[in-house]
């Protein structure tokens, strides 16, 4: 029999780890999942009788390689910063590793190395990155075929709540780790526009955003993600004048988040100094200017913000006590956030992404619309949980099956990987519904 090790049970584990014990008497797999809390994994593992649930501290350094190199291959879902430890264990024992998370440069520097040792390490295969990238290239490899040349790539994608659970004022609920919400945008947001490169400071990101229309889930407004650029090349779109991509949101919150952006409270920088006992008031006066005037008013000038609703609701404003001791600003804002944006035991997630392509075959101009939505089926078995955990798994079942025979560090942009998993992620209804129109001139 043989081992697949899986490192960490969050949040956006239970499909891929469903579906991994669904398969795991065909693949002849018993799945070794690796966590802090054992009571999480057995939870997910339901007593199926090929799961086990393991408590490993992953700096210990004797355990972690014995586990590694009892494994036939090694799944990552530990933060993202965690994966170079991991994945140079799978170098020594020469182990395939596969990962959800963005490919760092660190680990693309072994490419070399797990060539030569003919292990393949395949990272970004979730939703995005992962399902954004697969069903992109479907559509650019078919408009190459077809002697196509591209002239705008824009790609979007969210993790929101559906609306039927939308119980807030924010239009949002936490369907994914919290901390990277607090913290997503920081740095800077780099694309190309008609040729030119394009930068966006976090300090504006969330002023700057495009609306659309997705299918039948209503309208979105999306900002820019930090990086547009390096998917040029592996997207074989070296000369394309115009690439973005974009994280979806609900109308009007980029709006009211860039106050916590403008105010410095999603600073993960520093810790805050004397916090403990402090309440929410204090945390939100400490950073505004000093003054008699009433907190609700220099909020407002500072922000320049009218509607307080949002915040008011939060109770920004109020004397509740901070949890926290001790924290970075962020950190004091995630234990602000988490009990009002917490996905309740019946609620459902929606994921959406959407594709636009604009093209030229023959001299014609195309444009062409890609989307898709999913609803998830349950606070446990979230539609961010499947779309992430489903590619990953089906990943893995076609390299155990030797349906994968690519060697090195890749992202799935290859025909061979894409095709059968676009495929197979189709009959769980995650499909893409294609609009392509012809235009006489394309529109900027």
């Amino acid at each position: 029999m043989k081992n697949i090790i899986l490192f960490g049970a969050g949040r956006s584990t239970t499909a891929l780890i469903h579906y991994l014990l669904d398969h795991a008497e065909e693949l002849n797999i018993n799945l070794r999942i690796v966590d802090q809390d054992k009571a999480l994994i057995e939870e997910k593992i339901g007593g199926h009788p090929r799961g086990e649930a393991l408590v490993l501290d992953i700096f210990k350094e004797k355990e972690r390689k014995a586990l590694i190199e009892s494994a036939e291959a090694v799944i990552s879902m530990l933060p993202a910063r965690f994966h170079q430890i991991i994945a140079e264990d799978c170098l020594a024992y020469s182990k395939s590793l596969f990962t959800a998370s963005y490919l760092s440069p660190e680990l693309k520097a072994l490419n070399k190395a797990a060539q030569e040792k003919g292990i393949l390490f395949l990272n970004e295969i979730g939703l995005d990155p992962g399902i954004d990238h697969m069903s992109a290239k479907k559509i650019i490899d078919e408009i190459h075929e077809k002697g196509g040349k591209f002239t705008s790539f824009k790609s979007f994608c969210g993790g929101l709540i559906a609306d039927k659970y939308d119980t807030n004022p924010w239009n949002y609920k936490f369907t994914w780790n919290p901390r990277n919400v607090i913290l997503a945008g920081q740095g800077v947001a780099q694309f190309l526009e008609h040729g030119k490169y394009k930068y966006t400071p976090y300090s504006s990101l969330y002023t700057r955003t495009e609306s659309m229309e997705i299918l039948d889930y209503g309208h979105f407004e999306a900002y820019a993600n930090r990086d547009s650029l390096s998917y040029r090349t592996p997207y074989e779109i070296e000369y394309i004048p115009t690439i973005f991509r974009g994280t979806l949101r609900k109308p009007e919150y980029c709006k009211f988040w860039n106050a916590f952006v403008k105010l410095g409270m999603t600073d993960d920088t520093y810790a805050m100094t004397d916090i403990e006992g402090m309440t929410y008031r204090e945390f939100t006066n400490s950073f505004l200017p000093y003054s008699s005037e009433k907190l609700e008013d220099k909020f407002k000038a500072f922000t320049e913000l009218e509607d307080l609703s949002r915040f008011e609701w939060l109770g920004l404003f109020s004397d509740e006590k901070i949890t926290l001791t001790k924290g970075s600003p962020a950190q004091v804002l995630q234990s602000i956030l988490v009990p009002k944006w917490k996905l309740e035991e019946a609620d459902k997630d929606l994921i959406v992404m959407q594709h636009h392509f604009e093209y030229e075959i023959d001299g014609r101009s195309y444009f062409h619309k890609s989307s898709f939505g999913l609803e998830g089926k349950d606070a446990q078995m979230t539609g961010m949980a499947m779309t992430v955990g489903y590619p990953l798994a089906i990943a893995v079942k076609m390299y155990l099956t030797g349906k994968i025979t690519r060697t090195g560090v890749h992202i799935p942009v290859h025909k061979n990987i894409y095709e059968p998993i676009l495929e197979e992620l189709e009959k769980m209804n995650i499909k893409f519904i294609e609009e392509i129109n012809e235009v006489s001139e394309l529109a900027y």
